[in-house]
This record gives structure tokens, sequence and C-alpha cells, in this order.
């Protein structure tokens, strides 16, 4: 039976031309990271299931890939009125992808503790999987670049990460970027005010939502789940809050708001004495990051260019390492989202303006004999640092031609008996269609 080739929704191949300038992408980042002194880690594509669950929410278990279990998963699996799919997904599956990489990573923390120097920063750069709906910039296999530093309580880390974050998108020519940036601890006092802390969870994932649905929807959801109108009313006085003066305002009798005021004034504090270059931050109140494990300042990153949703985001997080055992150690992080990245780049012409291409060569095969001849010379490039590569077959001169174009290299080299002969190369440039007989030590000097 012939079968038709196809991949699941919400993944993607990718070409050489793309992997090419994901590679770009990854280059830049990666040397960000390492410049403000991250070390790389890599955790595995799955995790015990246990480990993921109860992390992100109800909505957020609901996208977790369970992975089944091998063998005969159904051998033992009873039967009785209360089974359901829940109960046999319990069964069936102990293993998940990972669903983002901050909880592995504090898995990582907490099991190779001994062997870590705290505050520990790390980068991490792996494939993550969601069982999410597919639409443009909305994967169900994407990619994540993370910044995390745990072991400490200090709020200069947020303002090394907003400088960082400022960086990663300088070096990508992207511009018009706003870091917008809440407090959870001011979201607990805002809903406290609601007098609707039993609907926080509710509320939170509803306000994530806003910029989708508008706030007349949002509110609607969270009426739906019990929040009275007069609650709502209060909702809307925050929403119209513009600064951190206002909230102040608003919250001037509440004694939980405190801590989370501070916080956000020290970092707009701090970061006004910097000079951002690419960046805006900016304080919203709306912004809430449904994931339960954020505890205090929480970012979300956005390009004014293009609405694509958030390139980047992150924040926080007190609690987490303690469901894994240690309870004392405070971490904090951001993830970038090369996929929706790179598709701003893309949209804006950023790939063509700034990627310079390493020189490229390829060599006309004329026959076993004259290409064990080139073999040499190919060597002798490609230690100096110059992508060489000669055509594999002695075939005809035109189709050798067509492939140089459709790869696109800079030049291509004729070595025939002629050559031989005089010590000498023939040196086509590809793209103004000039050529000329070289040495082979003054055409790498020529394109180095």
């Amino acid at each position: 039976m012939r079968i038709k080739p196809s991949i699941p929704k919400g993944t993607r191949d990718f070409t050489p031309d793309i992997m090419f300038r994901r590679e770009f992408i990854f280059k830049n980042v990666k040397s960000i990271f390492k410049n403000y002194g991250y070390s790389q880690i890599e955790t595995p594509a799955m995790e015990n299931i246990q480990t993921l669950t109860g992390k992100y929410g109800d909505e957020g278990d609901r996208l977790i890939f369970k992975v089944l279990n091998s063998g005969d998963y159904l051998k033992d699996i009873e039967i009785d009125e209360n089974f359901s799919s829940k109960t046999l997904a319990s069964k069936i599956t102990s293993k998940a992808l990972r669903y983002d990489l901050t909880v592995p990573f504090a898995r990582f923390v907490v099991q190779n503790q001994e062997k870590l120097t705290f505050p520990f920063k790390r980068y991490q750069m792996q494939n993550v999987w969601r069982a999410d709906k597919p639409q443009k910039g909305r994967f169900r296999e994407f990619f994540q670049c993370d910044v995390d530093i745990v072991g400490s309580n200090s709020l200069l880390s947020e303002v090394e990460l907003i400088q960082l974050t400022d960086d990663v998108f300088t070096s990508l020519c992207i511009p018009n970027v706003k870091i917008f940036i809440n407090n959870r601890k001011v979201l607990v006092a805002m809903i406290d005010k609601m007098q609707s802390s039993e609907y926080f969870s509710d509320i939170v994932i509803a306000l994530d939502k806003i910029d989708k649905i508008g706030i007349d929807n949002v509110k609607k959801e969270i009426m739906s789940k019990g929040v009275t109108l007069e609650s709502c009313d209060v909702l809307n006085d925050f929403i119209k809050c513009n600064s951190i003066a206002d909230l102040e305002n608003l919250l001037s009798d509440s004694d939980s708001s405190s801590n989370g005021l501070d916080e956000l004034k020290f970092i707009f504090d701090s970061i006004s004495k910097l000079e951002l270059k690419s960046c805006e931050i900016i304080f919203n109140i709306t912004l809430a990051r449904g994931l339960d494990y954020y505890t205090g300042c929480i970012f979300e990153v956005v390009t004014k260019d293009l609405n694509i949703g958030s390139i980047a985001g992150g924040g926080r997080y007190d609690d987490l390492t303690s469901v894994f055992g240690n309870n004392q150690l405070s971490g904090l992080g951001i993830s970038f989202g090369i996929d929706r990245i790179y598709l701003v780049m893309e949209e804006l012409g950023l790939f063509d303006i700034q990627i310079d291409k390493d020189p490229s060569v390829m060599f006309i095969n004329f026959g076993n004999v004259e290409a064990l001849e080139c073999l040499p010379i190919l060597q002798e490039l490609r230690t100096s640092g110059i992508i060489s590569e000669i055509y594999p077959d002695p075939t005809k001169i035109k189709k050798q031609m067509s492939y140089a174009n459709n790869k696109s290299f800079d030049f291509v080299v004729m070595y025939g008996e002629n050559e031989r002969k005089r010590g000498l190369i023939s040196v086509k440039n590809m793209a103004t269609g000039q050529q000329e007989d070289l040495s082979v030590n003054d055409f790498i000097k020529k394109l180095n």
C-alpha cells in the first residue's frame, strides 16, 4: 500500500534554507546567554507524568501530550461502572512529553543539587509539545530558549533578565519591542479587593485571554464561574490603571499588595538608570500568565510591528522546587519563543538585512582522475573555514552548474587538465559571472 507522505497537524519540516535562518537566531541568542554567565543544560523529551501535571493549571494539564506505556498496556485493566477516559489514561500512561522547560528544570535542580553551584544560572534550548489547536504562530511542537536563575531572591535578577531580553532583540535587530510587567502578589491583592479570592485561578486564566476576547468576554467568563457583577466593576477600576501610582491609590488600604508594589517600583527605578536599546518596559495590570507556579513578577514580550502574540515571557517562581523536595530555592526565568521570533523576522525582512553568509565553493567534476586531484585543494579550503564541495558525478556541465545555482554557491571552481598544468584554478563568481585564474593561496586570501 502506498502511504501519502504527511506530518501531524501543528508540526513542521524545516528545509535547509529555514534551518540556516533558525541557526542564525540560535547563534545570536546563545551568545547573549553566555555573555550573562548562563550555562547550558538539556533534559529528556519525556518526563514522568507526575512531574508535569498540576503545575500549569487545569487548562495546561489538558494540553500535555501523554505517552502510552510500552507493551500490552491494556492487559491488566479492569473496567467497572466508574470507568472513564480519565481513569483509563492514569492506568495506561506514566510518561508525557514536556510542556515547557521550566518544570523539568526545577526537577533537574533538585535531582542534581549536590553538583550545582548556587545561585545556578542555566540556559536551555530544546523542543516542547502542547496538544493545542494549531494556528499562525502556535504549534504543537515548538522550540523554546530559556534562561533561569535559581537560588536567589534578589530583584537584581529581574533587572538582569530585562537587560538580557533587550540585548537579545537588539542582536536580532527586532525593533519596537514591549516588555509588559506585572506581579502576581498585586493580582492577589486585586482579586482580594474584588472579594473573589476563591475564583483566583478562573480570573487569572480569563485575564490571560483579554487581548484575544476583550474585557467584556473576560467578565462574562468569570461571571459564569460565580464572580459577581459588583466584583467585575472593581476589576474595571483596576484595568483603567496606567501606572503603578494609579495602582497604589486603588490598593492603599491593602496590606497584601505592599510587597508586589515595592518589587515593581524597584524594577522600574533600576531600569530607569539603564538605556534599553530595543525594548520599552510597561506596567500592565491585565498581565496574568495563567501558569500556576508564578509567585512574583511576571513578564510578557511582544512586538508592536506584528500581531502575533507574545514572543517571550516568564516570571518569578518561589515554590516550584518545593514539590520536588526543596523549598529553599526561589527561581526566576524567561522563555523566548524561537518560532514566533522567526516569523517576526521573516515578516519584517530582517534575515535579508542581517545574515552574512559564509563564502561557498563548488568544484566541477570532470572525471574520476580530475576529481581526485581536487581533493587536496578541497581539504585546504575547508581547513581555512571555507564551505567547499565537489559535485559527486562527472555529469554534464550544465547540470552541475544548475546544481550550483540552486544551492546558491558563491563560486564555481574548474580544475581540469589545463588548470593543473598551469598550477592554477579557474574561478567563476556566480553573482557577477566574472571568471579568473588564481592560485589556491590567492583564492583563499581573497575569500578571507
